[in-house]
């Protein structure tokens, strides 16, 4: 019987040198979309696809992480007295029990390889998951359970993938796909952000993966890749060169690059119209903003 996937890593080492200087204090999986910040989104997202277990491989600097997931005994008090019991049950998504949560240091920032084997003792010989909060996506079921449900008939490792335009697939993994089944992918090979004459397909890695600890042990005798960093990709295309299956799969949903300024203003936006009692002054704002800035030109 294939064993279930309950553990989950999240590589948060991070500087988030993109948006500084806000993340000169805080770390960036704190910025908040709306009212919840990136790796509330990630972990309920991960708690949606079965997982029981959540490892986080920090750094220097990510006191404030840590101190998100704790219990907040005063606050929880005063919103007691208050009868606030919404915004209460709202602080209780962001409180993990003692011992769901665990924690690993990535001294050196060698790349998403390296980041990910430093959890190898915690995830031992299961398979496990791997959330990359910056990217953040929008489904109406969660794009780690509908991998998690492929998984349970396939076995193997399995990346997210999605199709990006030709002038952006060199800034990703890129999948060499042996057999489309719709969406779900058996690919051939991955190529780390490849030059555009040799980029095998449009179709990009994204930063949802079910992995086997195989892939771990592959980390351990990889040298530097694309960017000099150990590349997490490598790792598992090493998988296919042992014979084992790797899929793609293609979720179903909206992904947003919140790793970039850019995109965590579209998703912010996006997320802002999602929210019945924000819709209507978010939108009428747009519009005349809209308006204003043609009426300027």
């Amino acid at each position: 019987m294939r064993r279930k996937v309950t553990k989950a890593i999240f590589p948060v080492a991070g500087l988030g040198t993109r948006f500084l200087p806000a993340t000169k204090s805080i770390p960036k999986e704190i910025l908040s979309l709306v009212d919840r910040p990136l790796i509330q989104y990630a972990i309920d997202e991960a708690r949606e696809a079965g997982i029981k277990e959540f490892i986080f491989v920090t750094s220097r600097g990510k006191g404030a992480l840590e101190d998100y997931f704790d219990g907040a005994p005063q606050l929880e008090q005063s919103l007691r007295k208050k009868k606030k019991t919404d915004l209460l049950a709202e602080l209780k998504q962001s409180t993990m029990d003692s011992g769901e949560i665990a924690y690993v240091r990535q001294r050196e920032a060698l790349g998403l390889g390296h980041a990910v084997w430093c959890a190898r003792r915690l995830i031992a010989n299961e398979p496990f998951a791997v959330i990359l909060p910056d990217d953040v996506i929008a489904a109406e079921k969660p794009c780690l359970k509908q991998m998690v449900e492929a998984y349970e008939d396939t076995g193997g490792c399995m990346v997210a993938a999605m199709e990006v335009p030709e002038s952006k697939a060199s800034a990703y993994g890129l999948l060499d796909v042996a057999e489309d089944m719709g969406s779900l992918l058996k690919i051939n090979g991955m190529v780390e952000k490849p030059e555009p004459e040799d980029a095998p397909s449009n179709l990009a890695v994204i930063g949802r993966y079910i992995l086997t600890p195989d892939v771990l042990r592959n980390v351990s005798t990889l040298k530097k890749g694309a960017g000099g960093e150990i590349q997490l990709t490598d790792a598992i295309a090493m998988e296919i060169e042992n014979g084992s299956d790797v899929y793609g799969y293609r979720f179903d949903g909206q992904r947003y690059d919140c790793g970039s300024k850019s995109g965590f203003l579209q998703a912010t936006i996006a997320f802002a119209l999602d929210r019945p009692e924000l819709r209507d002054d978010l939108m009428d704002f747009m519009i005349d903003t809209v308006a204003m800035q043609k009426a300027a030109q």
